[in-house]
């Protein structure tokens, strides 16, 4: 083989491995930035175990937020169609959580509990991610049917 080629023909290659190198590492880092969203009974399903962080969506349940004396910790339950989580969190609150209200909270799994490190409040009727969205809408059309079924039932 000519020289010049062969010298060619390393170049190229160092070039292709430099790139796949680089498409690697570049996948890699955004693989560990991303944070899926999850309800109460996805969670509890066992969908969550793959996931080092994650973020849990749903409602707070009325009468479950919990507030420390002595601390800025807080622990309240999320739920969905057919799950509840127990969450605690340290620091403040978004002026908008309160009971049945829709929350996002980021942060990780401690054998039962979740353990945010961040908790966001829904601000208002137009901003609602799509899966989150969905699983509420499934709850509250399981509540209509269990609620017709009652009603059904009484004489």
């Amino acid at each position: 083989m000519n020289p010049t080629r062969k010298r060619r023909l390393i170049i190229v290659a160092l070039v292709v491995a430099a790139a796949a190198v680089a498409v690697g590492l570049g996948v890699y880092a955004l693989q560990q930035n991303m944070n899926y969203l999850l309800t109460p009974s996805q969670v509890q399903s066992g969908q969550a175990s793959s996931y080092k962080t994650f973020r849990l969506g749903g409602m707070v349940k009325a009468g479950s937020i919990q507030r420390s004396k002595d601390s800025l910790q807080v622990t309240f339950t999320v739920v969905d169609a057919s799950g509840t989580m127990p969450v605690e969190y340290t620091g403040i609150l978004p002026d908008l959580f309160r009971d049945d209200q829709s929350v996002i909270a980021t942060g990780h799994m401690d054998n039962a509990r979740f353990i945010a490190t961040e908790v966001l409040a829904k601000h208002d009727e137009t901003y609602m991610p799509k899966e989150l969205k969905d699983a509420m809408a499934k709850a509250h059309a399981n509540k209509k049917v269990e609620a017709g079924a009652a009603q059904g039932d009484m004489p």
